[in-house]
């Protein structure tokens, strides 16, 4: 009785376990989105792109710097006290510690905030731009992985049906109805679904392959994919048959792609102007204080560390001011190059947006194509089933010979595979025009 109850729980863990692996649409991107190695960069260097904005800031507050140093003499030396030579062993110890802080240079700072700012956001949309990317990938290859598993199913029927007719032909013939050369085109139909159902299987296992690749899936685990029914897409809120309602002209402007392009013309201009900013003379204050403890060894007289710490007390207070005059033309070099990748980056930006409005307006344009495409197919599909189911009953009563009935059966077979492939392609399309409009993909 044990034995069994401990049966029943392993059983039915192992089921939940299978179950707990069926993964939808959704939930493959999600996965991949988490495990890309190239998404992972991209997270890195958005935060080199923080931690450059934080040194940014950090330029904006006073430089601070502490020193300590101590020194044994022995020989001759200078006195501390006399400012004369000496020939005694002595120990010689000071402190100080300073502060400095840019007032003006050109606004050179400033600039630099600002591109740091927009490299930031650059940083931002260039992860969004990996993450989406590599959920498209994912949408590709869980396409094929749908479209060869309904070719694999569509196969599976056709060998059943071949192997039913073989069993009809077969009783035909030994009641006279139907001859052996009927018989052997049928046997060479149903080899013919065999070997189209090996080949099916193959290509289903090399997409299975693809989509573990492009999700980072280890290969050697299983994979277990979730569909809707009788339809051939994803579990997901999208490939719906129903005509767009959006305007055909799509915003694009919070397209990722668009947004890094912008925000990286952004930060070279803000470099451009800190170039510039370095033709303006700079000016800084300083402050700072110091003293010194000093000791002839084997001399009990000296005074204590305490009283010289404070006898020997300094302060400072300078103000700088610096003109650049000839550098060599080094900074309108700089100021060259800059203004140059501002340019670039400005051309850039036109390409891109004139590249995406393109992309949005062929997905738009496809969507359309291929939902009209479905419902066309699916008329053509039902015809062809009657015109199948006909012909193999004109088949049964003689009226037709087995080669027709392999046309009518492969036209029907085209025509689902057609309608399957449709079906996938408008959900993908569909997926595209939410990309270019700038909506994510998957959940996150």
């Amino acid at each position: 009785m044990k034995k069994s109850i401990i049966l029943c729980i392993s059983v039915s863990l192992c089921l939940n376990s299978v179950r707990a692996q069926q993964m939808t649409m959704q939930q493959c991107m999600q996965y991949a989105v988490q495990h890309n190695h190239e998404v992972k960069q991209a997270e890195l260097e958005l935060d080199n792109y923080q931690a450059s904005k934080t040194g940014a800031i950090g330029n904006f507050l006073p430089y601070v710097d502490a020193g300590i140093g101590a020194q044994y003499n022995f020989g001759r030396a200078i006195d501390p006290e006399t400012n004369g030579y000496t020939d005694v062993s002595t120990f010689y110890n000071g402190y100080s510690l300073s502060a400095s802080l840019p007032v003006f240079d050109g606004f050179s700072r400033l600039y630099a905030l600002k591109a740091a700012k927009a490299s930031e956001l650059m940083g931002r949309a260039s992860l969004r731009q990996r993450q989406d990317q590599t959920a498209l990938d994912v949408l590709q290859a869980y396409t094929s992985v749908a479209y060869y598993d309904g070719l694999v199913k569509m196969a599976e029927e056709k060998v059943e049906e071949t192997l039913l007719l073989l069993k009809q032909v077969k009783v035909l013939e030994e009641v006279g109805r139907k001859s052996a050369a009927d018989v052997a085109q049928v046997e060479s139909q149903q080899a013919e679904a065999d070997y189209e159902l090996t080949r099916q299987q193959n290509l289903y296992a090399s997409a299975i392959l693809e989509l573990k690749k492009a999700m980072n899936y280890p290969l050697s685990d299983s994979l277990s994919l979730e569909y809707i029914p009788n339809v051939g897409t994803f579990d997901s809120q999208c490939g719906n048959n129903s005509f767009p309602t959006w305007e055909k002209n799509l915003d694009n402007e919070r397209h990722p792609e668009l947004q890094v392009a912008r925000y990286r013309m952004q930060a070279s201009k803000h470099e451009w102007h800190q170039a510039r900013a370095s033709l303006y003379p700079s000016l800084s204050l300083s402050a700072g204080l110091s003293t010194t403890y000093y000791k002839t060894l084997h001399n009990d007289a000296a005074e204590t560390f305490r009283n010289q710490m404070k006898n020997n007390m300094g302060e400072y207070l300078g103000v700088s001011l610096n003109i650049p005059l000839f550098n060599r033309l080094q900074t309108l070099t700089s100021i060259r190059k800059a203004k140059n990748n501002y340019k670039i980056a400005q051309e850039a930006y036109d390409q891109k947006q004139l590249e995406l409005t393109k992309l949005s307006s062929e997905a738009w344009q496809d969507w359309q194509g291929y939902q009209k495409q479905t419902i066309q197919m699916e008329k053509k599909v039902q015809a062809d089933s009657l015109s199948y189911q006909l012909t193999r009953r004109q088949f049964e009563e003689g009226l037709s010979t087995a080669i027709d009935v392999h046309t009518t059966s492969a036209q029907l077979l085209n025509s689902k595979a057609t309608l399957l492939q449709c079906q996938l392609m408008a959900m993908v399309k569909e997926q595209l025009v939410r990309y270019y409009k700038g909506e994510t993909i998957w959940t996150e």
